[in-house]
C-alpha cells in the first residue's frame, strides 16, 4: 500500500513539476563570441508559450550582470534599454535578436570563444504569478564575415 501511495506522489510531482516547466519554449538559442578585453555581449532566441508568460529574469555563470534588453528608435536615434520583464504572449513567438528585444551579458568574466556553449537560465512567470526555470546550453557563434556568407 505504502508503495502505491509513493508511486501516485511520485506520478503527481513529476506531471506537475513538468507542466511547470512548460510554462515556455525556447528555440535556436545562440550568443555572439568575444574577444579578450570585450566585457559584454548579446544572446538571442524565440521563445514561445501556449498559455503566456513574463521572462523575469536571467542569469549565467559567465557574466557579472545578465539583462532583458530592447533596442529602439526614438528621434532618429537607436537606443537600448533594460526592461524588468518581458510579455510572451500566448500562442504568440518573440524573437529576442540583434536589433531588437535580447539577452545582455555584461562584465563577462572571460571570452567567449567561437564553437563553445554557455550556460543560462530564464526565469519565467506564469498568469498566477508561479516562477518556473529554464536550463539552456547557448551555443556561441563568430559573427565574422566569411560565416555570415558561406555559399
Amino acid at each position: 500500500m505504502k508503495f502505491m501511495q509513493f508511486l501516485s506522489f511520485f506520478a503527481a510531482a513529476f506531471y506537475f513539476g513538468n507542466a511547470t516547466a512548460q510554462v515556455a519554449q525556447v528555440s535556436e538559442p545562440w550568443a555572439r563570441a568575444t574577444v579578450q578585453g570585450q566585457k559584454a555581449t548579446g544572446a538571442f532566441m524565440t521563445i514561445t508559450s501556449k498559455e503566456g508568460a513574463k521572462l523575469v529574469g536571467i542569469s549565467s555563470p559567465v557574466a557579472g550582470i545578465s539583462e532583458i534588453h530592447e533596442m529602439k528608435m526614438e528621434k532618429d536615434v537607436m537606443k537600448m534599454s533594460a526592461l524588468p520583464s518581458l510579455d510572451i504572449p500566448a500562442g504568440k513567438s518573440v524573437d529576442l535578436k540583434p536589433g531588437s528585444y535580447h539577452v545582455m551579458l555584461m562584465d563577462l568574466k572571460a571570452p567567449l570563444a567561437d564553437n563553445s556553449n554557455l550556460p543560462m537560465t530564464l526565469t519565467f512567470e506564469n498568469a498566477k504569478g508561479v516562477k518556473s526555470k529554464i536550463e539552456l546550453q547557448v551555443p556561441v557563434k563568430s559573427m565574422n564575415m566569411q560565416q555570415q556568407h558561406k555559399h
